[in-house]
């Protein structure tokens, strides 16, 4: 696996568990696209839609004093400069992890000088996480 992808994702993943919008804005690429799947409901979206639901969830997180609960399942090379992470992430609130969450398959393509962007994403949401548990 390209070392560079691993220093990103260790970044990636602590500006996710500090709720910090303004750097997870910039790790977002342009041209990004989505899905995600709640109860069987397809919804597709694409960057604008995707800055405003990260927004919503890290102020509902820095509100509640929670804390984000995210875990690496799986990395898959997936071309010479695309990787794809498989993330687990919930939250905890007052010591207690909610019961469900969601599943990220995220894929990651790196541009000039090692700068990776998340360019897509499959996600299910509202789903048990034991499943991903070691």
């Amino acid at each position: 696996m390209d070392n560079s992808f691993s220093l990103f994702l260790d970044t990636y993943l602590d500006v996710w568990r500090t709720s910090s919008f303004v750097n997870f804005k910039k790790i977002i690429a342009l041209e990004y696209k989505a899905r995600e799947i709640t109860a069987g409901k397809i919804v597709d979206f694409g960057y604008e839609e995707s800055i405003e639901g990260w927004e919503q969830g890290f102020h509902f997180a820095k509100e509640n004093t929670a804390i984000w609960i995210i875990k690496v399942v799986l990395i898959l090379p997936l071309r010479e400069h695309e990787t794809m992470a498989i993330i687990s992430a919930t939250l905890s609130i007052n010591g207690k992890a909610l019961e469900t969450g969601n599943l990220f398959f995220q894929t990651f393509k790196k541009y000039n000088n090692n700068d990776w962007k998340l360019v897509r994403s499959y996600i299910e949401a509202g789903v048990k996480l034991e499943e991903t548990k070691s």
